[in-house]
């Protein structure tokens, strides 16, 4: 067995206590992929301040030439694909093509975030006085503490890193401790690329710990923060006290709505991929089905048939679809809402088992599940399951599928399935989520553009695109009077 250790001060180190935990692969607990630090309070505070040592040198590194360092990372990434999926998938558990995929973000992260070293706009814009220019720009903030999940152990790590980087922050990255061994062969790829060490740290351990010791730290006055909206509701409460900048990507409960001219081979390939990928555990799975009336039992016979043909086993197999949850937890609060669908009255269609047979019993597997009959209101329809779960609503119109799919407290990403361009126009306007798909899942967002949600889902920011370099950076204001003489802006100089 393998142990790995933190980045810490430009050095691979073991943590303060000595203390490590086991990093297993959820098809196969008995895998083991090796031996994790369990990190303290006292590393966070290495990593602290070695980061700012870092910030020093690589805030005074001209952006383009920052950029050419994460083009380099990328040319890393395209070569390492095939091995970066395979490890992904024996700790995660998605199959290959989900996790190559999740390498491929990372690819286009990295190279759209090159691209931006040469395009951190700032504004020039007339003076209200004569002989005085006036000019913002973007500069760097500090070291920024990035936490990050499970589900793409590379794709959002590199969300967050590269455009910090890119900025001319230091960054300290918390991985989830389900997936370390993604997070560690990145920071590799980054040192590789020419990184200068201490600019780039890397703490492994619980959340509660140092999740929790980074949130609270001092100096450290960014942290961006992706998991569930309870944590995040706790990360919130102690940056507003510490007056940190925030950003915080958090839960969802999306729906993909069907109406009566949609497409229904089309929708069904989108609900099986939005449902059941990643084995429902995405921010942006698709949790519901709002489906018209007129279509509805047609259309749920089409899905039932498709779910159950769905196979099950280790991602690295040929012909596997749906992979296994990431630990006996997760799995655990999945069949607890197997109970709670019972008793609310929705009639389970399939699935709601453990999933049995060669190969899946030593791994937490779980059948793909589809409820009907499911109310607006209920559990089902308003809380986030992180599992392969779906609830199907029927719904007379669009008028009350639009509704439905905003009376939850999340707003993450919508689904519409229709042909009538009209319906697809108010649904763009109408649905409360940041993210709107007209046929097509409530999955797929692309490395180009902004990523979140609204309401609790998130805090106004985004990641990706063009808008989360400005979360990295802050602006500064310059003017340059050259009159010669005093002249007072703000006074009645009409």
């Amino acid at each position: 067995m393998t142990t790995f250790r933190n980045f810490i001060a430009g050095e691979w180190v073991a943590p303060s206590t000595g203390e490590y935990f086991d990093n297993v692969n959820p098809a196969d607990a008995r895998d083991v992929v090796g031996r994790f630090p369990k990190s303290t309070r006292a590393d966070v505070d290495r990593a602290v301040e070695s980061a700012w040592r870092g910030f020093a040198v690589w805030s005074r590194t001209p952006a383009p030439a920052r950029g050419d360092v994460l083009r380099r990372v990328g040319d890393l990434l395209a070569a390492r694909k095939e091995e970066l999926a395979a490890l992904m998938t024996r700790e995660m558990g998605k199959p290959l093509q989900e996790t190559r995929g999740d390498v491929q973000e990372g690819i286009d992260t990295a190279y759209y975030a090159a691209t931006e070293g040469r395009r951190l706009f700032g504004h020039v814009v007339p003076s209200e006085l004569r002989n005085k220019w006036a000019m913002t720009y973007r500069r760097p903030i500090g070291v920024c503490g990035l936490i990050t999940p499970f589900n793409f152990p590379l794709a959002i790590p590199t969300w967050k890193a590269f455009p910090a980087l890119l900025c001319g922050n230091a960054v300290i990255l918390k991985p989830a401790e389900d997936v370390p061994h993604t997070a560690t062969v990145l920071v590799e790829v980054l040192l590789e690329a020419g990184l200068p060490p201490e600019v780039i740290q890397l703490v492994h351990g619980m959340g509660e710990t140092v999740g929790a010791a980074l949130v609270e730290h001092p100096r450290v006055p960014v942290v961006s923060f992706t998991g569930s909206t309870e944590t995040g509701s706790i990360v919130g409460q102690e940056c507003g006290r510490r007056h940190k900048r925030l950003s915080l990507e958090m839960g969802g409960k999306n729906a993909q709505i069907v109406l009566d001219d949609a497409d229904l081979d089309l929708a069904l390939e989108g609900v099986l991929w939005g449902a059941f990928g990643t084995t429902g555990q995405r921010c942006t799975a698709t949790s519901r089905l709002i489906v018209q009336a007129g279509v509805h039992d047609r259309f749920v016979a089409m899905l039932e048939a498709r779910a159950k043909a769905l196979r099950l086993g280790d991602g690295r197999q040929a012909g596997t679809d749906v992979g296994p949850l990431i630990h006996a937890a997760s799995r655990e609060k999945v069949e607890s809402y197997v109970g709670v669908g019972a008793e609310q009255g929705a009639e389970l269609v399939t699935g709601g088992r453990r999933a049995e047979g060669a190969g899946l019993e030593h791994g937490f597997f779980f059948e793909p599940t589809i409820f009907t009959g499911v109310t607006g209101g209920s559990r089902l329809d308003q809380e986030e399951i992180f599992g392969p779960v779906l609830s199907v609503i029927r719904v007379a119109d669009a008028d009350e599928a639009f509704r439905v799919n905003n009376g939850v407290k999340y707003g993450l990403s919508s689904s519409l399935y229709t042909r009538d361009l009209n319906v697809a126009f108010r649904a763009m306007q109408e649905l409360d989520n940041g993210i709107t798909y007209v046929n097509a899942p409530t999955i797929g967002a692309e490395a180009h553009l902004p990523f979140g949600g609204v309401k609790e889902t998130g805090n106004g920011h985004r990641e990706g695109g063009w808008e989360v370099y400005e979360f990295y950076s802050e602006t500064k204001v310059c003017y340059v009077d050259y009159s010669g003489t005093l002249q007072r802006a703000q006074i009645d100089n009409y």
